[in-house]
């Protein structure tokens, strides 16, 4: 009966969700430790992989269902192989934010992967000038645009990094603010600022 318990407890960890404010992607995955191993430390490897194995299918899954700004989904969005095998890749490329060991072995671990990455994959590899790409600010702080949080919004002319927050965040105190003009078609709509490098915090109501 306890380890009936202990399974079911593990199993209800299993989830996956997305911080638009922190532009992740989080899945968590359980591995259950393998009863027949002689001891806890023998079962340990198999369940990490399992639980990693496990945190990626719960990814793949909340990743394909994600908002795409110009229209549709992820999942729609991938129906080229190309761009199939990089979504894949980036879920390989997923990062363990944490992982827990149980006292029986099993673990639960939780993997991410950066909406930017998301947005790479669906537009292929960014490309920089490396003349002008790195001439605007790090940050820029978008206020007053009507925009859904989803992947791939372009900042003006710009296809780059994207968050979105209630408010500006404290860490980015300082950075130029601009106001949109409007939000359409996967475009926010602005003064030309910032460049290829500069990571827009667009703040929604």
């Amino acid at each position: 009966m306890r380890s009936v318990i202990i399974v079911a407890l593990l199993a209800t960890s299993a989830q996956a969700d997305v911080d638009w404010t922190t532009g992740m992607v989080q899945g968590r995955g359980v591995g259950v430790a393998n009863r027949a191993a002689p001891n806890p430390a023998t079962a340990r490897g198999p369940a990490r992989r399992a639980a990693e194995d496990a945190a990626r299918v719960r990814l793949r899954e909340e990743i394909a269902g994600l908002p795409v700004a110009s229209g549709g989904t992820v999942r729609e969005a991938a129906k080229d192989k190309a761009v199939q095998a990089r979504v894949e890749q980036a879920i390989a490329d997923a990062i363990a934010v944490s992982a827990e060991p149980e006292t029986d072995g099993s673990w639960i671990v939780t993997l991410a992967v950066p909406t930017e990455a998301i947005r790479q994959a669906l537009a292929g590899p960014r490309v920089f000038d490396v003349a002008t790409d790195d001439d605007g600010p790090p940050v820029v702080i978008v206020e007053g645009a009507a925009a859904t949080p989803a992947i791939g919004w372009k900042v003006g002319a710009i296809a780059g990094a994207v968050i979105f927050a209630k408010a500006a965040p404290a860490w980015a105190k300082g950075a130029p603010k601009v106001k949109a003009t409007g939000a359409s078609q996967g475009v926010i709509e602005l003064a030309p600022t910032g460049s290829a490098s500069t990571l827009f915090v667009v703040v929604t109501p």
